[in-house]
């Protein structure tokens, strides 16, 4: 794959001026949040000195719509994105109800459910080693390919099987740390976060970019990689560097959750 060069800068070196004018921290769960599958205490404590200092947090992750829920109303967050786009959760506690927006409407999830059940079949039958995604049970719009998360890693060939297989379908597919996640739908990461901004905060993501950081660790982050001038990757991104296309701007000295709470320090230094 043919992929930009590599220059990351260590998040330390990141401007006073620039930490000063961030208002929002975007951030990936897995392997981002978490460290070795586990969600440190420091990353809570990381994500209550936001909220204290004014910052909203904001997951946007490839999870599932029954975490995301309990995410959006048990976290110190201000909302997430979830199912790589698919939608955007977020909770008001002063008005206890969920707010729910979906990419696509009931009729076409469920037409897109019958779909990737077919699809489903098919990987599971070319690529036996691989499983489906033990939340796959709580999601709503996608199809969630383990590669690693509860067996043993899959070779780089069979991943990639798994991506052209959803392709050749025509779907969409990601790579995360954990999951290849496929689905139907021209919105991603990105797209869903765009509209985040816009109705929620009534902002245009374009003119709000600067003031944002986002923090990821793997393939399916790209297109935030790309966007986000202050894109932020925890140490562990550099073992998917030959399949990315674009690279964060800073990166951390620690992996996973430990990188995330390293750069709220440094943040907030």
């Amino acid at each position: 794959m043919i992929h930009s060069e590599i220059n990351m800068k260590s998040f330390e070196r990141i401007p006073v001026t620039t930490k000063r004018n961030i208002q929002f921290v975007l951030t990936d769960i897995d392997d981002t949040l978490t460290h070795k599958g586990r969600l440190p205490a420091v990353v809570f404590v990381a994500m209550e000195r936001l909220r204290a200092a004014g910052i909203r947090t904001i997951p946007i992750t490839g999870r599932p719509a029954g975490w995301c829920d309990h995410i959006a109303r048990m976290w110190p967050v201000d909302g997430l994105v979830g199912e790589n786009g698919a939608f955007y959760f977020r909770y008001d506690d002063k008005l206890k109800k969920m707010q729910r927006r979906y990419f696509k409407s009931d009729e076409q999830r469920d037409a897109d459910r019958i779909r990737l059940q077919t699809l489903k079949n098919e990987i599971l039958t070319k690529i036996p080693q691989c499983r489906v995604s033990a939340d796959q049970a709580y999601r709503d719009a996608d199809l969630a390919i383990d590669y690693c998360e509860d067996i043993p890693r899959l070779a780089e060939g069979d991943i990639l099987d798994i991506v052209h297989l959803f392709e050749n379908a025509g779907a969409r597919a990601k790579v995360s740390s954990i999951h290849v996640n496929g689905w139907f739908g021209d919105y991603d990461k990105l797209t869903m976060t765009g509209i985040l901004f816009d109705e929620v905060y009534g902002r245009c993501l374009d003119d709000a970019k600067e003031r944002v950081i986002f923090i990821g660790d793997s393939p399916n982050d790209v297109p935030m990689f790309a966007y986000f001038p202050n894109s932020v990757g925890v140490a562990n991104v550099l073992q998917f560097k030959e399949m990315m296309t674009h690279y964060p701007t800073w990166i951390t000295e620690k992996e996973g959750g430990l990188g995330f709470a390293e750069m709220v320090d440094g943040l907030l230094s």
